[in-house]
């Protein structure tokens, strides 16, 4: 691994905090968040795990670190790519297809196996920094209650129930039984049969 090579100390910290990072994303793809140990981490990154420590003392914090960036990065994609002016049934189609494309390039485990792994007060620290992420859900499902696109009862517990549905999906296309292509399609229809505004009676 070759030396990182910066002109001050803050850019060297930067740089190999982004290097830990890369570091986690790239093992995640072989075997899983939940089975990554902090020595796995330093080998990957090419540090010792001493100089590992220095930035995150335990795996919660770099599960933390790592979750937040996978976060921004999700939604600094949707952004780019869903056009100005999409209707929310395209806004959710787009959601639901980022969110899979994301759960294979940065396979984890789901809910309740990091609750387990991390413990009951990292695990909420992880559902914050997940929380704009479910934002963007939230608004879609808002605006699209006001179009008259989607029937809701209750906007909390339906974006929760969405992102249950997506996470549903989890295990099929880490092993590739499915393809995000195919379980987008699914899943999108799936919830967009769920919201709509029921005919009149």
């Amino acid at each position: 691994m070759p030396r990182i090579k910066a002109a001050t100390i803050g850019e060297h910290r930067a740089q190999t905090r982004d290097r830990i990072l890369q570091a986690v994303s790239r093992l995640s793809r072989v075997q899983g968040i939940d089975a990554i140990s902090m020595t796995d981490v330093a080998n990957e990154a090419g540090i010792t795990r001493t100089v590992l420590y220095n930035y995150f003392p335990d795996k919660a914090a770099l599960l933390l670190a790592f979750t937040e960036r996978v976060t921004h990065y999700f939604i600094e994609s949707y952004e780019r790519e869903l056009p100005v002016g999409a209707s929310p049934s395209e806004r959710l189609r787009g959601f639901v297809r980022l969110q899979l494309a994301g759960l294979v390039a940065h396979p984890h485990p789901g809910a309740a196996d990091l609750s387990a792994a991390l413990g009951p007060d990292a695990y909420q620290r992880l559902a914050e920094h997940v929380a704009p992420m479910q934002r963007v859900l939230v608004d879609i499902l808002e605006s699209g209650v006001e179009a008259g696109e989607f029937r809701v009862l209750d906007v909390a517990a339906t974006a929760r129930m969405v992102l249950a549905v997506i996470g549903a999906e989890r295990v099929p296309l880490i092993s590739g039984e499915v393809t995000v292509e195919a379980a987008g399609e699914l899943v999108a229809e799936f919830v967009l049969r769920a919201l709509a505004p029921r005919s009149h009676e």
